[in-house]
This record gives structure tokens, C-alpha cells and sequence, in this order.
């Protein structure tokens, strides 16, 4: 099936983007790292919207697991309409935003260099009022996003993040597996056919949840705002540890719900909660390599070529993206434009 929209041109421009990104950033991330590295801090202090705020929820286990970085998620409210920011002293202050437009998020910054504190900005945008403000930029060189959803910036962004950990790593392997990102990602556009046949499973559905554990945590967030935006349906996200403290309850016969399961550290919790919510009778739509997982499952969409599992998000969340377009397509809905929002949404 072919959509002609821009959405489905992003979604399969993002191997050539990370590629890109990968090329055009090692050098200048290298050398921002080392640049915070004279600084002393100890917490990653993250400002973010929307999509931006999902990559956000990445960095929280990345630099946490990877790097030993307290993450912390900014309020942007504390910033702008209370005028009470918190203490930044030991704080790098990292900024996300594609558009780098939003203003509460540059309040952050701007009130981050007051203090004293060292700035970074991640955005696509170089001439923007972010990539002014802060102290260094990494920047996605993912050209104009013309769909209102975001999808490849959402990646690059996913893509500088792990850049980032990297270099503050330094290890030579883990820029070979970042290497890989692209092509985990084209092994997923590769099988597109197998997209609207599942689509239509879920056309008529009005709520589904998406759970994940650990670094796909960010990817049920970023999936379930997919389907939202772009299909219009109620879908929430949760963690498979959150979604046992209560919210199971809701699963009855033929509740949908979208599971993560990447090999890794959580793939046997992510099991056990399949297995629990079979038992219930739920209709179960899977992302995984796991053939025990898939076994479970109602449906199964297809999944990415293995990557470790601190970059698994990256990839999983592509399969999310061509979900949600076709869901949205077999619903009617407008792939491009999705009512009541644009492009660039500037908050305060």
C-alpha cells in the first residue's frame, strides 16, 4: 500500500538521517563531551515537550545506566508562570527541542546559565531562539519535518543521546554498535507489507495500552502519542512494574494491548506480564525477537534486527510509527495535518 504523505517519507528517510547525523556530529559531540567533562556536575537536568519529553525519558536510563548521571526531568511551569526555579548548582542543563522554538524551555535554559550552570541544546533547528541561548548544540541535520507528527527528529534525537553517552564513554565498540542503528531501522521499513494487513485488526478499537520496561519505557510514551495524534484512539502508556499496581485490572476478554519486548535485562518480566495478561484474555499485539513472546501473541508486528538493548529504542519505536500511520490511514484520519495541531507548538 502506498501512502502518499509526508509522514510515510520521513518515517523511511530515518536511515539516511541517522547515517547522516552520525557522520555530520561524532566530532563536534566528542568535543562537547570532553567539554563538560571539565565542569563539575553531577545531574543531568533534562527540559522538554512533547516527543522531545519522551527522548527525555530515554536519557533518564541511558545516562543513568551508562554514564552514573542522576537524571532529572525539568517542570518548565516552575520556570515561567511560578518564577521559582530550582537550585542548578552541579546541574548540566540539556534542552531538547526540535523546533527549538518553545519558550518555556529556553526559560530553563536562560535561568540555567544565570546560575551558573553549564548548557547544551538538542535541535534540528541551528537558527533557532534554543540554539542561541545555550552554551554548545548538537544539532539532527534531519531537514524540514513537513508531517505535524514527529517521527525522524524524534530518532536523530534518540540517536544524539546515545552519541553523547558515548563520548562520555569514549569506548570504540559502542560506536561500532551506533553504526548499526541505521540499518536496524531499515530492516523494519523492509516489511511494510505486513503493516495496514495488522492495521486493520485495531480499526475499530477506542483504547489500547503500550508497556514496556526499562530503556523502552520512553518508547511506550513516544508510540502511545502516535496513535493518539495520528489514529485519534485513547492509548496509554506504562511500564509493565506500574501497569501490575492497578491498572491490569482493566484488562478483560479482547482488551487490547501493545507490548515491547527487546532482548535485555526486563525481556523475562515482559513474559511473565504476557503470560498474565493472555490469562485474562487479552488481545495482544507484540513488538519483539522473542519467539515465546510472539507465541502469546493475538498479533505480532514486525521487529528490528537486534541492537543492545541501550539502543533498542531507536529502532522499536519505527515499527510503532508505520502501526500508527496505518492505523490512522484505515480510520480516515488525516496523516499530515492532524486536527487541532502544527507543527511547531510554542508553550510558556
Amino acid at each position: 500500500m502506498v501512502l502518499v504523505s509526508h509522514l510515510e517519507q520521513e518515517i523511511f528517510a530515518q536511515p539516511a538521517i541517522l547515517e547522516r547525523l552520525l557522520r555530520a556530529e561524532r566530532g563536534r559531540v566528542e568535543k562537547i563531551a570532553r567539554f563538560f567533562d571539565r565542569r563539575e556536575y553531577h545531574t543531568l537536568f533534562v527540559a522538554a515537550r512533547g516527543s522531545s519529553d519522551n527522548a527525555g525519558r530515554y536519557a533518564n536510563y541511558l545516562f543513568g545506566a551508562r554514564n552514573r548521571r542522576v537524571v532529572a526531568m525539568a517542570t518548565p511551569s516552575l520556570f515561567t508562570w511560578y518564577k521559582s526555579p530550582p537550585d542548578l548548582r552541579g546541574c548540566l542543563v540539556l534542552a531538547i527541542s526540535q523546533s527549538g522554538a518553545s519558550d518555556d524551555i529556553r526559560a530553563v535554559v536562560a535561568e540555567g546559565k544565570r546560575q551558573g550552570a553549564p548548557t547544551l541544546a538538542i535541535t534540528n533547528e541551528e537558527k533557532s531562539p534554543l540554539a542561541g541561548e545555550a552554551d554548545q548544540v548538537i544539532l539532527l541535520h534531519a531537514g524540514q519535518e513537513r508531517s505535524v507528527a514527529a517521527t525522524k527528529t524524534y530518532t536523530a534525537t534518540l540517536l544524539a543521546l546515545a552519541m553523547l553517552s558515548t563520548a562520555m564513554r569514549g569506548t570504540t565498540r559502542d560506536w561500532e554498535a551506533l553504526s548499526r542503528v541505521p540499518g536496524a531501522i531499515q530492516s523494519v521499513l523492509e516489511r511494510k507489507e505486513d503493516f495496514p494487513r495488522q492495521a486493520l485488526f485495531y480499526r475499530a478499537a477506542t483504547r489500547l495500552v503500550v508497556i514496556a520496561r526499562g530503556y523502552n519505557y520512553a518508547t511506550s510514551f513516544e508510540i502511545a502519542l502516535k496513535l493518539t495524534e495520528l489514529a485519534y484512539l485513547t492509548a496509554e502508556p506504562f511500564s509493565s512494574a506500574d501497569f501490575r499496581h492497578g491498572p491490569i485490572a482493566m484488562v478483560q476478554e479482547r482488551f487490547p494491548v501493545l507490548l515491547l519486548g527487546p532482548r535485555g535485562k526486563t525481556s523475562g518480566d515482559i513474559l511473565a506480564l504476557a503470560q498474565a495478561l493472555t490469562g485474562r484474555g487479552a488481545d495482544l499485539l507484540t513488538i519483539s525477537e522473542s519467539r515465546a513472546l510472539r507465541a502469546l501473541s493475538t498479533h505480532a508486528l514486525p521487529a528490528p534486527s537486534p541492537l543492545p538493548e541501550w539502543l533498542s529504542p531507536i529502532s522499536y519505536v519505527v515499527p510503532g510509527q508505520l502501526f500508527a500511520m496505518h492505523l490512522a490511514h484505515a480510520r480516515g484520519c488525516p496523516l499530515d495535518h492532524p486536527r487541532a495541531l502544527s507543527k511547531v507548538t510554542r508553550t510558556v
